[in-house]
């Protein structure tokens, strides 16, 4: 039986098979990225962490140690490993895929204060902790993992320490009260049409 005359050649499926590679350049910073399909945001750097790390790139001091949770192909915490060149920038995700690829891109980028590795959310962290964390929250989950996720960023946050997220604008009021909530305070840095960045710090 052949193949309807509609599907994609063998060329076409070796191209989409193959790594994607893209430059861009997010708050001054210059980054040459390999993807691929099935990561968010493959070809591009998205909006959404554009917007977080405009927010804040006057505020991340040289020393600070940061994690990015949910790194994707790295975007957030290779940014944050430039603007921090005495601290160190870890990466996760529960992603292999992702870790792969963030692995690569900190090679590609020769960054030398980073370091990645596979987590679902915080689980492999352990006892450190960070002036800094950032996050592309998922609009896709539930509230108990939202909540997990604030919770053990708290825990993993020093004194005075940040954590700074991403959302769609429609969850906005859920994070303003469970920041309140866990933090005991909440701030709006920008709220867009599709996307609020919010901050909590650890008192």
């Amino acid at each position: 039986m052949s193949k309807p005359s509609t599907a994609p050649d063998a060329a076409t499926i070796a191209r989409w098979r193959a790594d994607i590679q893209f430059s861009d350049t997010v708050c001054g910073q210059r980054f040459d990225f390999l993807s691929t399909w099935g990561l968010f945001s493959p070809e591009a750097v998205d909006e959404g962490s554009r917007l977080l790390l405009e927010q804040i790139a006057d505020t991340v001091k040289s020393t600070d140690d940061c994690l990015d949770v949910g790194c994707g192909v790295g975007v957030l915490g290779m940014t944050l490993a430039r603007w921090a060149p005495e601290g160190r920038s870890v990466m996760v995700d529960k992603d292999f895929v992702a870790v792969d690829y963030t692995r690569k891109n900190i090679e590609r980028n020769a960054l030398k204060n980073c370091e990645v590795f596979l987590s679902n959310g915080f689980a492999q962290v352990g006892d450190r902790k960070f002036d800094l964390i950032v996050s592309n929250l998922p609009a896709k989950v539930s509230k108990e993992q939202h909540y997990l996720y604030l919770v053990d960023a708290y825990e993993h946050l020093k004194p005075g320490g940040r954590f700074v997220v991403v959302t769609i604008t429609g969850l906005r009021e859920f994070i303003a009260r469970s920041f309140k909530e866990v933090f005991g305070n909440y701030d709006k840095l920008k709220q867009g049409k599709v996307y609020t960045v919010a901050e909590a710090v650890r008192e």
